[in-house]
């Protein structure tokens, strides 16, 4: 059997980012070769940064990317690396964009993967499945390919598949079982979400099977807008050994040597007759044509023998967390601010953005502003100013009573809209000094409270990220305690252990308006990420008016949060991209229609 050493660059894009992302290909491409690898396969639209969105339809976006393909081809092979074999997603166009009247059925945008070798766009292949749900929205950006690319690299019979394929039974991979290849080479962006990591391993392990082929999959790594990439690339055998695998959360390149069936000189139409039965479906209809290409590539054997090895997997406290601080990380340095600011309150949420910060960015970038009004408590102000000598970042007060009392001398404003002045006065400080110095005003708000509308809206809703958009508040304390078990605790014990409360009133805690969030969160869990109804609700235990009670307070916060501040995704539907609902909505669950 030839050996193939592969090395699965699990590396970092930016969107639009054209010409810096192929300086990042070349720049991996040579370590690669450095490691002497034979073939080196880069995340999906690698080339562009994923997701694109609405940057598909114009063509010069387009133009460019196909342009910077070719361009980087020839650079490699300046570069001396032309005998690598380079795998790099991009995207292509074989028509007008669908939003043309021009357009033409089974042509247009393409999401797609090439493989470069000795300065030429050697073969092409286009993503067959397209991803409609969740995040995803690749029906209305692309056209599926109806073909299998197969290359021949060094007498081995490699197949190039686009992420969605990996996903689906059928399609690719079928195909590449019927055409004998040896290796499927697998290009990924896929969003983490909380345990993901547990599902890409067995997914992984029957495409090998259905292949009957070694799978290498790749994965994309870092942070876009609300998107947080996670890496977890891994090569599996047509047995479903896991053969290596890379981390979470951080770019390198995993390198690995592959004993691979030599290629036919003319393949059998079933594919390898040694090759295990897939553990799919018994018939799966498959129609791809597939494509053949050969790459004038000649694998050189190497003298000593490269493992990838294993990466442990980690808890999910350590899971969220990095996706936490790695959403955060790219969101302002992609974005090129200097800094964050944001109310610190000695209160769980700000403390924990806090210590999220500092952990992304330093403290040095980092701006706490403690706002306290005449119903602060001492302990808060204490708390604030012990979490920020803690982590040693920027710390600074700023009493809001004297503006509020401003405001109250000259409008006739009491409860509840004297509460909401009190936040609106802070999110004014806040943006005022974003934009006097220059920072990115972080919102504290959790899933919980954005998901029944607890917030005051242009008050402590402001703001242009919020790193715990997506996490419920019950896990907001177990961050914190997980937290502060790495290394010297930033959070301070009395912020983890009070009671919450938004010091808006005397004596005023978060139980006076929503439940108990131990019976709270699960409620939300259930209507918004499981989209269960009232009555699933209430066969699960709850109570009938508490349901009725949150379900109302979900439904009529719609408006809040079209408002809200982008965040990073941790679970299976966040709100925003994940969840879409209309603001003007008539339905209530268990009223007649």
């Amino acid at each position: 059997m030839p050996t193939l050493r592969i090395a699965l660059a699990q590396v970092n894009s930016t969107v639009g980012d054209i010409s810096g992302n192929a300086a990042a290909i070349r720049r991996w491409s040579r370590q690669a070769a450095e490691a002497g690898a034979h073939l080196v396969a880069f995340p999906e639209m690698m080339l562009t940064g994923y997701p694109i969105e609405d940057l598909v339809f114009r063509n010069s976006f387009v133009d460019a990317s196909k342009q910077a393909l070719r361009t980087l081809a020839a650079d490699l092979a300046a570069d001396g690396l032309g005998d690598v074999a380079v795998v790099v997603g991009y995207v292509d166009a074989d028509g007008p964009a669908p939003t043309s009247s021009d357009a033409v059925a089974g042509s247009g945008r393409r999401d797609a993967s090439a493989l470069l070798h000795g300065g030429q766009v050697v073969a092409t292949y286009f993503k067959h499945h397209l991803p409609n749900y969740g995040v995803f929205d690749e029906d209305r950006y692309f056209e599926p390919g109806s073909s299998l690319t197969v290359v021949r690299l060094g007498g081995i019979d490699v197949a190039l598949t686009v992420c969605e394929d990996i996903w689906q039974a059928g399609g690719p991979f079928t195909a590449a079982r019927r055409a004998g290849a040896g290796l499927v080479v697998n290009i990924n962006a896929s969003p983490y979400e909380l345990n993901k990591d547990d599902i890409r391993l067995p997914l992984v392990q029957r495409r090998a099977a259905e292949a009957g082929a070694t799978v290498a999959y790749v994965n994309a790594v870092g942070g876009q807008d609300e998107l947080v990439f996670d890496g977890d690339s891994m090569i599996v055998s047509p047995d479903g050994e896991l053969l290596t695998r890379a981390g979470q959360f951080s770019e390198e390149l995993l390198v690995h040597d592959l004993d691979l069936p030599a290629a036919d000189a003319a393949p059998n139409a079933e594919g390898s007759t040694d090759a295990a039965k897939p553990q799919v479906e018994e018939e799966i209809q498959d129609d791809m044509e597939i494509v053949r290409v050969a790459a004038p590539a000649t694998l050189i054997a190497r003298a000593d023998r490269r493992n990838g090895g294993i990466a442990e997997r980690v808890a999910d406290e350590a899971e969220v967390w990095s996706a936490l601080v790695l959403g955060l990380r790219d969101y302002v340095n992609k974005n090129r601010f200097p800094s964050v600011v944001f109310g610190l309150s000695g209160g769980i949420d700000s403390a924990v953005v806090a210590a999220i910060a500092v952990d992304a960015l330093g403290p040095q970038r980092v701006v706490g502003v403690s706002l306290p009004s005449g119903y602060s408590s001492e302990h808060s102000k204490d708390d604030a100013a012990d979490l920020a000598k803690r982590t040693g970042l920027d710390y600074r007060v700023q009493p809001i009573q004297p503006m509020v009392d401003t405001f109250l001398a000259n409008m006739s404003l009491s409860g509840l809209a004297v509460e909401n002045l009190q936040a609106r006065v802070r999110g004014v400080i806040l943006m005022a000094l974003s934009n006097q110095e220059g920072h990115l005003v972080l919102t504290t708000g959790n899933k919980s409270e954005l998901a029944v509308g607890y917030s005051t809206l242009y008050g402590d809703s402001v703001g242009g990220f919020n790193p715990l958009k997506d996490v419920p508040k019950s896990m907001v304390w177990q961050l914190a305690r997980w937290r502060n078990t790495q290394g010297d605790p930033p959070i301070p014990e009395n912020s983890i252990t009070k009671a919450p409360s938004a010091e808006l009133r005397p004596d005023q805690k978060d139980s006076d308006s929503l439940p108990d969030y131990s019976v709270l969160d699960p409620i939300i869990k259930g209507y918004v990420d499981h989209d269960l109804g009232r009555a699933e609700l209430i066969a699960a235990g709850n109570d009938p008016a508490l349901v009725d009670r949150v379900l109302r307070m979900i439904d009529i916060a719609e408006y809040k949060r079209r408002q809200a501040a982008p965040g990073t995704k941790i679970s299976g539907k966040a709100f925003g991209r994940d969840r879409r609902l209309p603001i003007t909505n008539a339905f209530r669950e268990g009223q007649p229609s």
